[in-house]
């Protein structure tokens, strides 16, 4: 870190700040991205170059180094391990838009509807691939076994998620379970790794991962909240998209679970139907069952508990940003 990083107060305030602190190593990975997502063929290029710079938060590689300076280490190998993540969460994006015939990520066209299914898929696989010669050049059996268990889990989650659609008996226990598998998961896992590629002790190591799955947890939550409350321009994908992909997430569960048996009838339709167009009669059962200020309150609980797994670690700036990333993530308007 240099002389002038934030000082640890100042870290728990937004984002920007958070960003700025690990502007260094994130530099580092964003150009190790660019060079070994260089193909000779030129489709995986194009569309590969398409998701890569339409941007994102790039959450999930600066969990890896943030976790890694937060254990008093950083440098190549945990930029690697930052890009393998990126990469894996990369090639999921690719598979989840065919999946759910997604056209919107970020504001811009997805690259299926550019490209075709085919193509990303196929650029999915890569990056997919990609992201394994990558880990095995680490050398270090642990880290392959990490993640190849997360990325089995991954896919797990993704077969979950497709028996949940159009499944209006999709319950708060069900919907976690997917959210446990396509989110938290690889959350925990970029955490862990950056502990352990810092050489942390086993009990740090599982500090830091737990910390990574309440985040997961809370972050896609309180996604599913915007996707019912966020400004569509904000969010840069269509509002009501998972309602119309058939997709019962916690707002709506728990709007079908409080409200009366009529409207409870008539939700259960809707999600059947993947009715978008019945988006003002869902948002008004949402808002009568409290189902934003419910989903919010479980967003914020799973928060709490990621700052806590941070508890009898030593203090520095990157614990201080990793605490004000449990913050920022229930508190984003997008």
């Amino acid at each position: 870190m240099s002389a002038t990083a934030p000082t640890s107060a100042a870290l728990t305030a937004d984002l920007p700040t958070i960003q700025a602190l690990a502007a260094p190593d994130m530099q580092a990975v964003d150009a190790l991205i660019r060079r070994r997502l260089a193909s000779d063929v030129l489709l995986i290029n194009q569309v590969a170059e398409h998701i890569v710079s339409a941007g994102g938060k790039r959450l999930r590689p600066m969990l890896v180094v943030l976790a890694g300076r937060a254990c008093g280490a950083g440098g190549p190998d945990h930029h690697q391990l930052a890009a393998i993540i990126e990469f894996i969460h990369t090639s999921t994006l690719l598979h989840d838009d065919v999946v759910d015939e997604s056209d919107l990520r970020r504001g811009r066209s997805t690259a299926n509807a550019i490209w075709g299914n085919a193509a990303s898929v196929l650029v999915g696989d890569f990056l997919y691939s990609r992201s394994f010669q990558l880990m095995v050049e680490l050398d270090s059996m642990e880290v392959m076994r990490i993640l190849a268990d997360t990325t089995n889990r991954i896919a797990e989650g993704e077969v979950l998620q497709l028996l949940h659609v159009h499944n209006p008996d999709t319950d708060e226990a069900a919907y976690l379970q997917v959210i446990e598998r396509k989110t938290a998961v690889l959350f925990a896992a970029g955490t862990r790794l950056g502990a352990l590629a810092a050489g942390a002790d086993a009990a740090t190591c599982q500090k830091l991962h737990d910390f990574g799955m309440e985040l997961g947890y809370a972050f896609q939550i309180a996604d599913d909240v915007l996707d019912y409350a966020a400004d569509a321009n904000d969010l840069g994908k269509n509002l009501g998209d998972d309602l119309a992909e058939g997709k019962a997430t916690l707002p709506l569960i728990h709007a079908i679970r409080e409200s009366d048996a009529d409207t409870r009838e008539r939700l259960r339709g809707i999600v059947q139907r993947g009715d978008a167009d019945a988006m003002p009669e869902v948002l008004a059962a949402i808002h009568a069952s409290g189902g934003l200020e419910y989903s919010r309150e479980r967003a914020r609980v799973h928060a709490e508990a990621a700052q806590r797994a941070l508890d009898g670690l030593p203090e520095n700036d990157a614990i201080a940003a990793l605490r004000g990333l449990a913050k920022y993530a229930v508190d984003r308007a997008y």
